[in-house]
């Protein structure tokens, strides 16, 4: 696969692509589900099989890129012959006809290979493009990480969690079992802060943090009290989160989650707040329009 040719400049220093192992299985699942039982029937019928084409991916509007790797193994299951140029990487900004891939070769693997690369290209640019506007709209005002959550598509998340870090953001857990996070669900079963944080402790190896959520600053300090590697401050106005930063005054990572926007975003990182996570980034995230033309 072509490495990235980047001609804008990125988000930031580098972004790393991702291992084909995790990308292909995907891209091939996607491609399996489009070709069906008996293949592109339209393409076949039209296109002789000896017939070569050259086109470009471009971008139809603003936005960050994300998910070239993607789309380049889109093309290369369906043919290796096909060979793809990446003229913006992922993490480079892009404006309307900004050219993003260049292909050439077998137009009936190209045409097939389409809609599967531009869904993953268009999808995963769209995350990027979400994360960037509220990492912009955070910037100016404080320290705070924007990072994203598993709120994710069933089987994208690697990917989905690769945009955010295309855009300027940061990832939180990637599932289940990296992290120890208390949700307000696991304090109620289990009878509180304290015994939910001490039975996680007594369970947890020594190299997993603990983080816990607080809706309160009366949960916040019990949590305090105990200790945790982190604390998710759910659902607090900048006011409350202001007090809230004072009170954990370093001892532990602060972390603002719950209906945060472009719009709120800002205040919430006056607050002092060291993270902020969004779930809308990679579940709500609107593409970015980005078209297949023959060139």
């Amino acid at each position: 696969m072509t490495q990235p040719v980047l001609t804008q400049s990125v988000l930031t220093a580098e972004i790393l692509p991702l291992p084909r192992l995790l990308v292909e299985p995907v891209v091939r699942a996607a491609l399996v589900e489009d070709l069906g039982r008996a293949g592109d029937i339209t393409t076949d019928a039209i296109v002789p099989p000896g017939e070569r084409m050259r086109g470009v991916i471009a971008s139809r509007q603003a936005g960050v890129i994300s998910g070239t790797d993607a789309a380049s193994i889109a093309f290369a299951l369906i043919d290796p012959a096909v060979t793809v140029t990446v003229e913006r990487g992922d993490g480079a900004r892009v404006s309307p006809g900004d050219v993003v891939l260049r292909l050439e070769g077998p137009a009936r693997a190209i045409l097939t290979a389409e809609r599967v690369a531009l869904n993953l290209l268009c999808r995963m640019s769209g995350v990027a493009t979400a994360t960037n506007g509220l990492v912009e709209a955070a910037r100016p005002h404080g320290k705070a990480s924007i990072v994203c959550t598993r709120k994710t598509t069933p089987g994208l998340r690697a990917l989905e969690k690769h945009a955010v870090r295309a855009g300027g953001g940061s990832n939180h857990r990637f599932g289940l079992d990296d992290a120890v996070l208390i949700k307000d669900n696991h304090v109620a079963v289990a009878g509180g802060i304290v015994p939910a944080i001490e039975r996680a402790r007594a369970r947890a190896g020594h190299l997993v943090k603990i983080e816990c959520e607080v809706d309160s600053l009366d949960q916040l300090e019990e949590a305090l009290s105990i200790g945790v590697d982190a604390v998710l401050l759910d659902n607090m106005g900048p006011d409350l989160l202001t007090r809230a930063v004072a009170m954990i005054d370093g001892r532990a990572l602060s972390e603002a989650s719950g209906r945060i926007t472009r719009e709120t975003v800002g205040a919430v990182a006056a607050s002092g707040v060291d993270l902020i996570s969004c779930g809308w980034i990679t579940h709500s995230a609107a593409i970015i329009d980005l078209g297949l033309d023959a060139a």
